[in-house]
């Protein structure tokens, strides 16, 4: 594939991906969502953000692997669990990670 191509083929993907996240606004409008909507809505953060943070912690390539960073992110979750700031949190995933990876 040539450099134009491949700078063709981002332009229409840009192009696509703003005009679906316009279709959204533009076909509703002004109208009130229903509640039941409005739930659904308000749990798919929570839900991908636990799909990312499994794969993240689980994933290694194109393989399940449990490593450190398996290790750091059960040690974080732990934490918050017991109460700490999410920024205690991270450092204390990050030191566990580097800890299991210089031993």
């Amino acid at each position: 594939m040539s450099t134009g191509a491949a700078w063709a083929l981002v332009g229409l993907c840009a192009v696509v991906t703003a005009a679906i996240k316009a279709a959204g606004p533009v076909a509703l409008g002004g109208r009130e969502l229903p509640a039941w909507f409005n739930g659904v809505i308000s749990l798919m953060a929570p839900a991908l953000l636990a799909a990312l943070v499994c794969v993240s912690a689980l994933a290694d390539g194109d393989h399940l692997a449990v490593g450190a960073d398996t290790a750091g992110v059960a040690v974080a979750g732990l934490a918050l669990w017991r109460g700490v700031s999410i920024v205690a949190a991270v450092i204390i995933a990050a030191a566990v990670t580097a800890l299991l990876r210089a031993v």
